[in-house]
Formats: structure tokens, C-alpha cells, sequence
């Protein structure tokens, strides 16, 4: 446990250190002031405005702002979309692909168009090399969109003029995202990352088989989906492959690199506003939500599964789910920290985390601002701010005012609009989806985890997160995959454009307005006070939106679980013959005794022969223990006891020379596998098994050769 909070201490504490240096470098970006990369960038953008007619004096409205950013994004959407749809026909296909079909590609396109990379595909084996590099296009421009957003709503608070979406945009690209994404991607390429145009490697096993191993040019599409708060996946466990994440340094690495941006932009709307007090106010205020949800979401899984804990006698953490190399502590950090940041990606299955981090996670997507999405989650910082001071100027019956500009009707009426679309987007296609399960979900847990994966897919694709609890049918060739691609399409668009243009119009209302001379009944906000009043507002708002869905989603499943009255639902599985039957209850033809005290494979008990335990679950494989211990998940009754009338199986041919004892009792010991082979060091107790004089066990439990079950057994 120590090591575990030790690593989540030290990713804090860089954190800490960066972000204020990075937000000072940022604001002398966006505030046209010298940095290092002048020299070697500005002949660059100077082409890049010549060519595009763009003229760096123009500065924009609100309207203006939000028209070009609109109509450029249609445009790269189009252009993409066709990419994907013509892939089949295209280069840089060495594995020969097909073209996805429609709604894949529309779902996929607006995903990375709107800054979520919702994926609801594989990608090694769903687009080529081509198809990828040009969704690593739109993971650059979605996120300088965002940040350009996010510079224009902080100018417009400080009452200065928006700028220009172009401007913003290119120098989002060629002064941060870009020279940041260089360095990272050369960090990942040392650490082991792939980087490569050939096709997939063909390695030959131990066995003697061929193994195909996905790569491709994956080291600067890992670095920018981690910085742009992207969080699309080159491969389909996304962050979890070991070419994407291969080791605790770039875990390490990844984690600092997806909130590095937004913390950064607290401290650069300080630079702006010229109170650097208010800035670190903020961010301490977010960056104490941020500590809290961790410790949350790691105790719940190094306290793992109650129910499982009892039964292995000791508190084992939960390590379902997760890769080993990181253990429960980093990936519960990330799992907090890519909700927070709306980044999305993922180093472990978040449908594996215990209640208290399906709580967290789910916590930090109805919020948005723990960090919040690039550039975006920081304008709705300030919204919350906004309605913070409205409300405490109701309180105190003064006109709300903040940074020195009054606070009135179409400020709170657009600030109302940017909270209410979240819910809008989230609650109703998941209340569809959840009145029509069986025809639209393809819901895989049964119960208050189902409604959380619900949720979760509709609150990621509003919030531009993109990363999901899975176990849904939204992936092709599923029957509940078109309503996915499409339903998710509807919050995809609603959370992204509708706030930004909200945004961009509220900002250019502030600044509008005349500055109002600050006097001593003017609230301060750059007080303890007022952050603290800030905070409760955010966590009240969020917690009371979506309070019925963590109430019946993972504060119900926890409960649940701890009351230790948890039932899984029946999930059917094949039996050896080929027919299925619950997991738990032996199959007809699973186990029975043969004449010799031995289990047949195919032999059948009587009804009454085995009495398993309620959580009898055979081994995935079928395959028994090398040691005669039941695998994992098979957790047999100590009473397990055959029933004194063997009944052969139809199949089962007995020994004609071998004749059983009335009284076999296998040893407590030895429990038949699923198959009904018994482990092959299994040793019957002396008094368990008196064979005639012909079928004596040899001294390692295997019957001698005139005991052996005929081949018509299955052995």
C-alpha cells in the first residue's frame, strides 16, 4: 500500500511544479508576448496566414468567433469522413482492410471531431495506417479548438477582445501541441513505443504456431492523444497495450502529459487577469476535489471485493481488470485523472473498478472540471464562478459583479445553458436506451452495474471523454450497435457545440460591459471565502443533477456488495458436449464416477449424486490444476459427495473386470475438475476408494491399465 501512495504522491507533486510554469508559458502565447520558439515558428505561421488570407488584426465577435469555428470543423469532418469511408481504396492498408460501415465511420469521425474519441471499434483491426494518421489529424485541431475556446472566454472575462479563431487555433498547434507532441512521442520511442509504416509482425511460438502482432505508427499518436486530452486509442485496449503504455516510466509519463494543459490554463487565466492570487485560489481549490476522488476510487480497490475477501480469509486488492505492471494505485490515478481531464484514455478496464471508482469516475464526468477538457473545462470553471457570485449577491442583495463587470440576465441565462445541456445530453437517450433494454442496450451485468454502464457511455460522449465502463453491444456487427453510434452522435454534438457557442457568447457579453470601480462592499474573489462558496456550488450542482444516477448506479452496487447478498445473474456456457447450461450447475453430462472411483468425462451422476456449492463456477479453460487445486473461479463444496447409486454414462463402457466397492468416497481432497478429468496428482485417501482386485490405483492415483475407462469415455 505504501509504494502505491508513494507513486500517486510523486505524480502530485510534479504536477504541482509544472503546471505554473506551463501556464506562464501559455499566456505569453496567447497574450503576443516573446517565448523561446519565436525564432524557428513565426516564419512558419507567417506562411501559414499568408497562404490562408488570415490577418492577425482582426479581432472577432462572439457570433463571428463561433461561425468560423463551426464551418471550419463541418469541413475537416467532411474530409475525414470520406477518408474512412474510401479506406479500402486508399494507401498505407498493408493488412487489406474493408471500409467500416456508415454509421461506424459518422460515429468515429464526429468522436474525434468533438475532441471525445469515443471509439466503439478495434483499431488494429478495423482502419488502416492511413485512416489512423488522418483521425491524428483531427486529434491536434480538436484540441487547439478547445484551447483556442478556452483562451477566448478567459479574454473576454478580463474584458479583452476575443482575437481571432484562426490565429488561436494555428498558434495552439505550432507553439504547444505540437513541439510538446515532438518531445513526448521521442520519449515514448526510447521507452519501447512502435513507430512504424510496415505491416504486422509475424512472430513464431513456443508451440510451434505464428502469431500476428498488430504495431504501426503509434508513438506520436500515443503523445498527442495523451496531450490534446484526446484519449483514442491506436489499439483497441488503448493504453493498456504494452506498445502504447510499456512501462511504469511511461505511465508515469502519460499520466503528467493529459493534465499538464488544463491545470497550466488556471494559471495562465491568472497571468490574464492579473491576479495570480485568484489563480492559485482555484487551482488548489480543483486540485483538492482532484486528491479527494483519488482516495477514493484507490481505497475501493485496495480494499477489493468483500465477498471475495471473506472467502480467501485476508483483504486483497482488486486487481481485476488491471495490468500488473501498474498495479491497483496507478490505475485507479489514472482512472480519475482521465475522467477529470476528459482525456479518456485508459491502463485498465474502468468496468472492473470497485463501486467507490465507478462513483469517482462517473463523479468527475458529471462535473467537468476536475480538470476539465481542453481548454472547455476551464471555461466551465468560470461558469461555476459566475453563478457563485450570482448567488451570493442574492444573498447579500448587491448586484453580482465579477472581475469588475456586473453579472445580469443574458450572462446567467447562457451560463444556465452550458449546465444544462450535460444533463439534457446525458439523461434523456439514457433513459431510452434503459426503458428499451433488451431491443437497444445490450447490456452485459444485469442489475444497478448495468445502469452505470448505460450512463457512463452517454456521460462520456457529453463530456467529450470517450472512455466507457464497456460491456455494451455498440460495436459492429452487434444488432445494438447502429442505436449506439447513433444515439451517442446526438450527446456527442449537444456537449461539444452548444456549450462552445454559449461560451464564446457569454464571453463576449463581459466584455462589453464597463469596468465598475471596485468599492469595499464589492465581493472578492480571490478569497479563501469565496473559493470555498465556489467549490460547495459545484459539488451541490453536480451531485443534485445526477444524484438519482449514482444513487441507483455505484452507491447502490456497493451496497450490494457488501451486504454480501450479491447474486450474479445466470450466464450460460458450453458444456464439452456442446450444449450449455448456468455457470455453477453442473452440465447432465459433466461428472460421474466410473466403477473405479474415477470421474469419466462423460459420465453422468444421478440427481443426487453432486451437490455443489451455490458458487460453484467452472475454470474458463476447462482444464484442470497441474497441482489438483481447482483453478480461480472454481470453488468447490468441501461436502461434495457422489451419490451411492453410480449410474453410468450412456456413453461410458465399464470395465468389465472392475468392480467398485460399496462404500467409494472420493478424498476431501479431490474434487473433479470441469471436465471431469481428475487432477493428475489427485491421491484418493487409502479408505476412499476399495477397487477390485483387478482395478487397484496406482500409488499416483491413475487406475492400472485394467481399471482404465474404456476410449469411448472422452479420455
Amino acid at each position: 500500500m505504501q509504494q502505491g501512495l508513494l507513486q500517486i504522491a510523486l505524480t502530485l507533486i510534479i504536477l504541482i511544479a509544472i503546471s505554473p510554469v506551463f501556464g506562464n508559458y501559455m499566456a505569453r502565447v496567447y497574450m503576443g508576448q516573446p517565448t523561446i520558439l519565436d525564432t524557428a515558428i513565426k516564419p512558419v505561421e507567417q506562411l501559414i496566414y499568408k497562404a490562408s488570407n488570415i490577418r492577425s488584426v482582426d479581432s472577432m465577435t462572439g457570433w463571428q468567433y463561433a461561425r468560423s469555428l463551426l464551418y471550419s470543423n463541418v469541413a475537416m469532418g467532411v474530409f475525414v469522413f470520406l477518408i474512412l469511408m474510401f479506406q479500402g481504396l486508399l494507401p498505407l492498408n498493408p493488412t487489406s482492410l474493408s471500409t467500416p460501415t456508415w454509421d461506424t465511420a459518422l460515429h468515429t469521425t464526429i468522436s474525434f471531431l468533438t475532441n471525445t474519441d469515443q471509439q466503439h471499434y478495434s483499431g488494429e483491426t478495423t482502419f488502416s495506417y492511413l485512416s489512423q494518421l488522418t483521425l491524428g489529424f483531427l486529434m491536434f485541431t480538436s484540441a487547439a479548438t478547445g484551447l483556442a475556446v478556452g483562451i477566448a472566454f478567459i479574454r473576454g472575462l478580463t474584458g479583452r477582445p476575443l482575437g481571432n479563431f484562426y490565429i488561436d487555433l494555428i498558434q495552439s498547434i505550432t507553439r504547444i501541441l505540437l513541439p510538446l507532441a515532438l518531445i513526448i512521442g521521442l520519449f515514448l520511442l526510447i521507452s519501447g513505443v512502435p513507430e512504424t509504416l510496415a505491416g504486422p509482425a509475424v512472430a513464431r511460438t513456443l508451440e510451434g504456431g505464428t502469431q500476428v502482432i498488430a504495431r504501426g505508427p503509434v508513438a506520436h499518436f500515443e503523445s498527442i492523444k495523451q496531450l490534446g486530452e484526446n484519449g483514442g486509442g491506436f489499439f483497441a485496449i488503448n493504453s493498456a497495450h504494452p506498445f502504447e503504455n510499456p512501462n511504469p516510466f511511461t505511465n508515469l509519463l502519460e499520466t503528467l502529459v493529459m493534465v499538464s494543459i488544463p491545470a497550466a490554463l488556471i494559471h495562465t487565466y491568472g497571468r490574464f487577469a492579473n491576479n495570480k492570487k485568484q489563480g492559485w485560489l482555484i487551482f488548489w481549490m480543483v486540485f483538492t476535489i482532484y486528491v479527494v476522488l483519488i482516495g477514493i476510487a484507490a481505497f475501493g480497490e485496495y480494499g477489493g471485493n468483500p465477498q471475495i475477501n471473506t472467502l480467501l480469509g485476508s483483504v486483497q486488492p482488486n486487481l481485476e481488470g488491471k495490468e500488473i505492471r501498474f498495479g491497483w494505485a496507478e490505475t485507479a490515478l489514472w482512472a480519475v485523472t482521465t475522467t477529470g481531464t476528459m482525456c479518456g484514455a485508459v491502463n485498465g478496464m474502468h468496468d472492473s473498478l470497485m463501486p467507490p471508482g465507478g462513483f469517482a469516475t462517473l463523479f468527475n464526468l458529471f462535473l467537468q472540471i476536475v480538470w476539465g477538457g481542453q481548454g472547455t473545462g476551464t471555461a466551465y470553471l468560470f461558469i461555476y464562478s459566475i453563478l457563485s457570485v450570482f448567488l451570493t449577491g442574492l444573498m447579500v442583495g448587491r448586484t453580482p459583479e465579477f472581475l469588475g463587470r456586473k453579472i445580469e440576465k443574458r450572462e446567467i441565462v447562457l451560463a444556465s445553458v452550458v449546465l444544462l445541456i450535460h444533463p439534457i445530453a446525458v439523461l434523456i437517450p439514457g433513459a431510452i436506451t434503459l426503458a428499451l433494454t433488451d431491443s437497444l442496450s445490450g447490456i452485459s451485468n444485469p442489475g444497478f452495474h448495468g445502469i452505470s454502464q448505460v450512463m457512463y457511455e452517454y456521460a462520456s460522449a457529453a463530456a467529450n471523454n470517450g472512455s466507457g465502463f464497456q460491456g455494451l453491444g455498440n460495436s459492429q456487427p452487434a444488432p445494438t450497435a447502429l442505436w449506439w453510434n447513433l444515439s451517442t452522435c446526438f450527446s456527442l454534438l449537444m456537449g461539444r457545440y452548444v456549450p462552445i457557442v454559449a461560451l464564446l457568447l457569454l464571453a463576449d457579453s463581459m466584455t462589453n460591459k464597463q469596468l465598475v470601480p471596485e468599492t469595499t462592499g464589492t465581493l472578492r474573489t480571490d478569497s479563501i471565502l469565496f473559493t470555498s462558496v465556489t467549490a460547495g456550488v459545484i459539488i451541490i450542482l453536480g451531485a443534485l443533477t445526477f444524484f438519482p444516477v449514482l444513487a441507483l448506479g455505484p452507491i447502490a452496487e456497493g451496497y450490494e456488495i457488501s451486504s454480501g447478498k450479491f447474486e450474479s445473474a445466470p450466464v450460460t456456457a458450453p458444456s464439452p458436449l456442446g450444449t450449455s447450461s448456468p455457470l455453477g450447475t453442473p452440465s447432465p453430462s459433466a461428472v460421474t464416477p466410473s466403477p473405479t472411483g474415477t470421474p469419466s468425462p462423460t459420465a453422468t451422476p444421478s440427481p443426487s449424486a453432486v451437490t455443489p456449492s451455490p458458487t460453484v463456477t467452472p475454470s474458463p479453460t476447462g482444464t484442470p490444476s497441474p497441482t489438483g487445486t481447482p483453478s480461480p473461479t472454481e470453488t468447490p463444496s468441501p461436502t461434495v459427495t457422489p451419490s451411492p447409486t453410480v449410474t453410468p454414462s450412456p456413453t461410458e463402457t465399464p470395465s468389465p473386470t472392475v468392480t467398485p466397492s460399496p462404500t467409494v468416497t472420493p478424498s476431501p481432497t479431490e474434487t473433479p475438475s470441469p471436465t471431469g478429468t481428475p487432477s493428475p496428482t489427485a491421491t484418493p485417501s487409502p479408505s476412499a476408494v476399495t477397487p477390485s482386485p483387478t482395478g487397484t490405483p496406482s500409488p499416483t492415483g491413475t487406475p492400472s491399465p485394467t481399471g482404465t475407462p474404456s476410449p469411448s469415455s472422452g479420455q
